[in-house]
């Protein structure tokens, strides 16, 4: 049985609304978190207009997204490669980013701020389409997104898909190979009329849905569908046949003694949790298939996979909460605060060009624990979701109130202020220090209405200073974030990889005085053979540099002499 992490957060009654977050998404290199009181930020990288924000500017922090003049409050989000999606309570769907195959609607155009989607404007659910029933008004509850196509459920549990998607079908007579197909309005996807669809997800080219065996949802009834292409098996349907209509996976069939409970898929690979039902012990398994190039499966082997397997080496005393999928590395974090990575560069997920030299590179085939590392202890507190984008993981826990993120930081895709890679949890700049001091000078100025009027002339003069402030700390990040660059370029140089943290020398880390002398001692003492020949490799490959620029120079001397002479 799992022991759940003390927080030493603040209690929740302390906390503000604006500040807890209820859901995160992360796309190729954005990040969007969606806060319990309905408001939209997003950071990273800006081309396309992916984070909403009317602009292509990469954002280091937090920025709100705006949604009109009109108030809107946004209950799901989504994000694809470029694009991203947000649901509103009243059931309207918002979109912007990249366009070009549809997945926003519209005419095709990119869209630099939220534009609202029309194409769900008066249509029924594909689940009330029948001579005999009559077309409800649709509302929907659910949004989506994969690499280029984007999906919806509705009210009443019926599927949408738009972008670039593999076509739906009514029926199974077609013959037609498997192709993806550009579709600017969501079409409905027929063949689970009769059946609540009640989870989706998708990747490059496939789709994955857990939907019920009857007509309602009733809690441990479900089977899990799959359709598109299917290079790599990532549908897990025993083959690498593409599918132009949902098949039932048959290892998650009315049969099955497992229940599948969340789903993800990678570009090319899909992720599922399951629980064993009925059964007296409370049994949580993760089953990866398709492309498992970087060891994206965590199966222990590079090599791809047509149907379902479980994980092994994941504990099965852990209770699974959260599983995500990015383009080479899938994260799970368990309701105890454990959080297991594998894939692309030991689970950081890192792309190819990333890469370092050394030994302690290669991707993770299984499953790798990531410690917190911070006050809490090693278990992350309070765990609530995991994201993983192309080449980044986020973690929201502290029942929605603190996120940490690490893999590949460019264009601020982390949202630690920073654009350098991390190679360990880091905690992200949440909540908006703008957005916190704002409130709470609008709170002060309500009570100094009441009370004195020299009150909000002190916030203003309070507000400048902290502005000032935080110009200064920009500032020093950016001087700090080169000073990284340069001192992991030279411990590259001499040790074969990146700078971290531990790499700090004790009597630094101590802040008292620095000997390099004896550091420099205590290291070679500390070092292993491999770690003293690079060393040397380095030394040598240095002082024959060294040597070879004071000949060049002592040539060029001598030129210069001789030609003045002659002159």
């Amino acid at each position: 049985m799992e022991k759940f992490p003390q927080s030493s957060a603040p209690p929740l009654d302390s906390r503000k609304l604006s500040n807890k977050i209820t859901e995160i998404a992360a796309g190729e290199a954005h990040t969007l978190v969606l806060t319990a009181d309905g408001r939209v930020y997003s950071w990273g990288r800006g081309m396309f207009g992916r984070l909403g924000t009317g602009s292509e500017f990469d954002q280091l922090f937090p920025v709100r997204v705006e949604f009109g003049s009109a108030p809107v409050k946004i209950v799901a989000i989504a994000a694809g490669a470029y694009h991203s999606l947000a649901l509103a309570d009243d059931g309207s769907v918002w979109g912007w980013g990249y366009n070009v195959y549809g997945q926003l609607g519209g005419n095709g155009e990119n869209y630099l701020a939220p534009h609202l989607l029309d194409g769900f404007l008066g249509l029924g659910s594909p689940n009330t389409a029948g001579e005999d029933s009559e077309r409800k008004t649709l509302m929907i509850s659910s949004v989506k997104a994969g690499a280029m196509m984007s999906v919806a459920i509705d009210s009443l549990g019926g599927l949408w898909i738009w972008g670039n998607c593999p076509q739906p079908q009514k029926n199974k007579s077609t013959e037609a190979e498997f192709s993806l197909t550009c579709t600017f309005n969501p079409v409905p996807v027929w063949n689970f009329h009769g059946h609540t669809v009640v989870k989706v997800a998708c990747g490059n080219e496939h789709v994955v849905a857990l939907v019920t065996i009857g007509e309602t949802y009733k809690g441990n009834d479900l089977v899990c569908y799959s359709w598109g292409g299917n290079s790599h098996g990532q549908l897990g349907l025993g083959d690498r046949e593409g599918r132009l209509f949902p098949e039932i996976i048959e290892a998650f069939n009315s049969e099955s003694p497992w229940t599948v409970y969340e789903v993800a898929c990678g570009s090319y690979h899909t992720a599922l949790l399951a629980q064993k039902s009925p059964s007296d012990i409370l049994e949580s398994v993760c089953w990866t298939f398709g492309l498992g190039d970087n060891g994206q499966l965590g199966q222990g082997t590079t090599q791809s996979y047509f149907s379902p397997e479980p994980v092994k080496e994941l504990p099965r005393t852990a209770f699974l909460i959260s599983v995500n999928c990015g383009l080479f590395h899938t994260s799970v974090v368990s309701s105890a605060g454990d959080v297991w990575s594998w894939g692309m560069e030991r689970g950081l997920g890192l792309c190819p060009d990333a890469r370092f030299i050394g030994t302690e590179t290669g991707d993770a085939i299984l499953p790798l624990l990531i410690p917190c590392n911070e006050h809490y202890g090693p278990k992350f507190p309070e765990p609530v979701q995991v994201v993983c984008g192309a080449a980044h993981t986020v973690l929201l826990a502290d029942s929605g109130y603190k996120l940490w993120s690490w893999g590949r930081g460019r264009s601020g895709v982390l949202g630690t202020g920073q654009t350098t890679d991390s190679f360990a949890p880091t905690g992200a700049m949440w909540p908006p220090i703008d957005e916190d001091f704002k409130e709470e000078v609008l709170d002060d100025n309500d009570k100094n209405e009441k009370t004195e009027e020299k009150k909000p002339k002190d916030n203003v003069e309070m507000e400048k200073k902290l502005l000032d402030a935080m110009g200064e700390i920009n500032l020093l990040q950016s001087k700090l974030s080169v000073m990284e660059r340069y001192a992991s370029i030279l411990h590259s140089s001499i040790f074969g990889r990146p700078f971290q943290e531990q790499d700090i020398p004790a009597s630094l880390q101590s802040g008292g005085a620095f000997d390099i002398a004896k550091e420099w001692e205590n290291m070679l003492e500390s070092s292993d053979r491999g770690k003293l020949v690079r060393l040397e490799m380095f030394y040598r490959n240095m002082l024959a540099g060294v040597k070879d620029n004071i000949l060049k120079k002592r040539i060029k001397e001598i030129v210069v002499d001789c030609l003045g002479s002659s002159r």
